[in-house]
């Protein structure tokens, strides 16, 4: 008896991971909609959450890459984020992406109230370099409003809200959202018709692809998704080591948004020479939008026929 339920456990345990394998490298669908499927099939067998953290590149952008939180407890989830972004002398990203809290920060507390999560760290935080201060900032508060609910984050040092950045001593919000901007750029020419616009781009490190996010301000008063196509989609990108693989003739003929829908219809320049859409295009296309628009879903649609649904919970 104890051999056949021996065997038994074996056999299933066996089969989990022969269908997890499977899955792993089943090809690519041929459509981007099966493509984001498949993903969070993967995700939920195997039980494993992906979740996006913010790590300094060799470029000095911060870059969006994932670690894996094995829990639904938001204050262990933060911590685990937190501990992630503070320097040590052992890694696990790749050799070009660092973390950006000086190393020997503790954080002494986290709570979390209405949405908002209070951190409370060593004053060993306040060793960060001048140049990378408003990098640490801005990695910290975007990498935890990854997490789901998080809206706003609250920074205090020693018990004691942080209200100016430690070296240069400018002033710093007590609460603090994604509206401080990441890898901000500031192309203007007057203070008039300013707009705030947050653009993914596509990186290649250490043979990795990665998104990254640049918050530009810019003297234009057309709508935000109107910027952000003509900047993807110029012959020239002016972020230096930054890419776009949108098709520099695609166009966005019309879009619209709909409670949490937000639609975008394109020509068929969006297609590549196989007839499909890569899904660095479609993921580029849904950061940009979820980050600046307030929606949960994006429909992409060529020549008004509808394509795929990227919801915000599927991106990667």
């Amino acid at each position: 008896m104890l051999r056949k339920k021996a065997l038994r456990k074996i056999f299933v345990t066996t089969m989990s991971i022969f269908i997890i394998v499977a899955i792993y490298f089943i090809p690519t669908a041929s459509t981007p909609e099966k493509t984001l499927r498949t993903n969070l099939e993967l995700e939920y067998i195997t039980g494993l959450g992906n979740h996006s953290i913010y790590l300094l590149d060799q470029n000095n952008y911060l870059v969006k890459t994932k670690i894996l939180l094995d829990t639904t407890d938001v204050v262990e989830n933060a911590k685990t984020i937190l501990t992630n972004l503070t320097i040590s002398s052992s890694t696990k990203f790749p050799e070009r992406l660092h973390p950006v809290i000086p190393k020997g920060t503790k954080v002494l507390s986290v709570m979390e109230t209405d949405n908002t999560l209070t951190v409370n760290f060593s004053d060993d935080i306040l060793k960060i370099e001048a140049d990378l201060e408003q990098k640490m900032i801005e990695a910290i508060v975007y990498s935890l409003t990854e997490l789901s609910n998080i809206k706003a984050v609250k920074i205090e040092v020693e018990g004691e809200p942080l209200t100016k950045y430690p070296q240069s001593k400018e002033p710093l919000s007590d609460i603090l959202t994604r509206n401080i901007g990441i890898n901000k750029r500031y192309d203007l020419t007057s203070t008039k018709d300013i707009n705030k616009v947050v653009i993914y781009y596509v990186e290649s490190v250490d043979d990795g692809a990665y998104y990254v996010p640049v918050t530009k301000y810019v003297n234009d008063s057309r709508d935000k998704i109107d910027i952000i196509i003509e900047e993807l989609t110029t012959g020239y990108i002016y972020e230096p080591n930054l890419m776009s693989l949108i098709n520099e003739d695609t166009k966005l003929t019309d879009y619209r948004q709909e409670d949490d829908l937000f639609i975008l219809n394109f020509n068929d320049a969006l297609f590549d020479s196989q007839g499909e859409i890569k899904e660095e295009v479609l993921y580029t296309i849904g950061y940009c939008i979820f980050d600046n628009y307030d929606v949960t879903v994006a429909s992409i649609r060529v020549n008004d026929q509808e394509v795929t649904n990227i919801k915000r919970s599927q991106l990667p």
